[in-house]
């Protein structure tokens, strides 16, 4: 087979988006109680068994069984409008709403074998995503066919953690997270289908973390997730042209043995201070290592001439090709909140977050990435002392982002667009202390 170097028509595979409302398409959404005081204090604060998807070593302040149950119903609207290439001659109008809804469950157990050691287990995700813009290319003769279409990411971590309280002031923990992913995406230019895959895969991760507890009503906490590359595998064809010396342009038809997607690393500290019997501060600094996210890369592909052309059926080597480019950037978020103790039966919390955007210069219709700032409340409700249950509500807005993307449809080039992302959150979440 002849090896040649080809150039994508319709390849933008956009395979992140920021419909879940976070930096890149990274996910908020492991707890109510997280949810209701914006996450700050998590990786610490240790009232539920959801702590081990913050830092495994704060199970080492658990004394008895505990399990979480939870789920998160997320409502996103993701705006795109005033879309239109050609300095504005052609303009495909708008679209309202491009987000989709999702509802994330999750489940955590901790076991303390000792005074020493605590084992747990988890499952969760971190990162997800889902964007709908192919309406803005219906009906149209020439169009970003490329940049346009439907989307879907979603990751599972099962994670096996174990700590070890070192004294009175200092626990450590570490975990591996077996990670599962999947992705859907489509572009299609009318009744064409330029690019559908259909994927999925596994890798493996893990996690280190600590905590650092001065006395009973102050402690901190910190963690480092490794997150892996997640190789995916399944049906992933595209359309392409190449220059192959036949007299012109040649079209074929691609289909790659898989894809690397790469997930960012994360790192967070976290601090909790109960001021009084009944209040208590907490905060959070999350850095997530967006920067090592540059481009989405297909393995081993093998191109087919089609029909119609010189050479149709023959085959040729497309080797591993860089579907899309990202090269984003390293990103901070920071989290405040606070917690008060009504009675024996009521708890209430709210926080605050402000999360930074990932795009840096290299800019993307299906990632309408923005700075966005994260408004929460949330409740628990004591039955007992061995049972409660947790509501936690959310409101996240993004800033509105002017872009422009180049097309490599030809004829269209660079396209411009406004985005504007909006999210509503409500979970609930079961506890239970054997």
């Amino acid at each position: 087979m002849k090896k040649f170097n080809k150039t994508l028509i319709a390849i933008s595979v956009a395979l992140a988006s920021t419909q879940t409302l976070a930096a890149g398409f990274q996910l908020n959404s492991q707890s109510a109680t997280g949810i209701g005081r914006a996450f700050s204090g998590d990786a610490v604060i240790a009232d539920n068994a959801s702590v081990i998807s913050r830092n495994p070593a704060a199970m080492a302040l658990f004394d008895k069984d505990s399990l979480s149950v939870g789920l998160t119903y997320v409502d996103v609207s993701v705006d795109v409008k005033d879309v239109n290439f050609a300095g504005g001659a052609v303009d495909l109008g708008s679209i309202d709403d491009a987000g989709s809804t999702k509802a994330i469950p999750n489940i955590y157990y901790i076991h303390p074998i000792d005074d020493k050691f605590a084992v747990g287990f988890a499952a969760f995700s971190n990162f997800g995503t889902g964007t709908d813009s192919a309406t803005l290319s219906k009906n149209v003769a020439a169009a970003p066919f490329d940049l346009l279409g439907k989307t879907e990411v979603t990751t599972i971590n099962f994670n096996t953690s174990l700590s070890y309280r070192i004294n009175d002031m200092f626990s450590i923990g570490a975990g591996i997270d077996a990670v599962y992913g999947e992705g859907r995406l489509t572009r299609d230019a009318g009744s064409t289908p330029l690019v559908n895959v259909d994927a999925d895969g596994w890798a493996f991760g893990g996690i280190l973390g600590a905590t650092i507890e001065l006395n009973q009503d102050n402690r901190f906490g910190l963690s480092y997730r490794f997150s892996p590359t997640v190789n995916v595998e399944g049906d992933i064809n595209t359309i392409s042209t190449a220059n192959l010396g036949l007299g012109g342009p040649t079209t074929l038809a691609t289909s790659f043995d898989s894809l690397d997607v790469p997930l960012a690393d994360i790192f967070q500290v976290a601090g909790f201070h109960q001021l009084t019997s009944q209040f208590a501060v907490h905060y959070t600094a999350q850095f997530t290592k967006w920067g090592d996210f540059e481009q989405i890369t297909a393995k081993d592909g093998v191109a087919t001439i089609l029909p119609g052309q010189a050479g149709a059926g023959s085959t040729v080597n497309a080797g591993d090709v860089a579907l899309k480019k990202y090269q984003w950037k390293d990103s901070w978020l920071f989290s405040l909140g606070g917690t008060y103790t009504i009675n024996e039966q009521f708890t209430v919390r709210a926080g605050y977050m402000h999360d930074m955007g990932v795009v840096d210069d290299i800019s993307s219709i299906s990632i309408p990435d923005s700075d966005r700032n994260w408004f929460t409340a949330g409740m628990s409700y004591h039955v007992n002392p061995q049972n409660s249950i947790d509501f936690g509500i959310a409101y996240v807005k993004g800033e509105e982002v002017h872009l422009i993307e180049n097309s490599a449809t030809p004829g269209v080039g660079p396209v411009n667009a406004i985005t504007e992302s909006s999210a509503m959150y409500y979970s609930v979440q079961y506890s239970y202390q054997f």
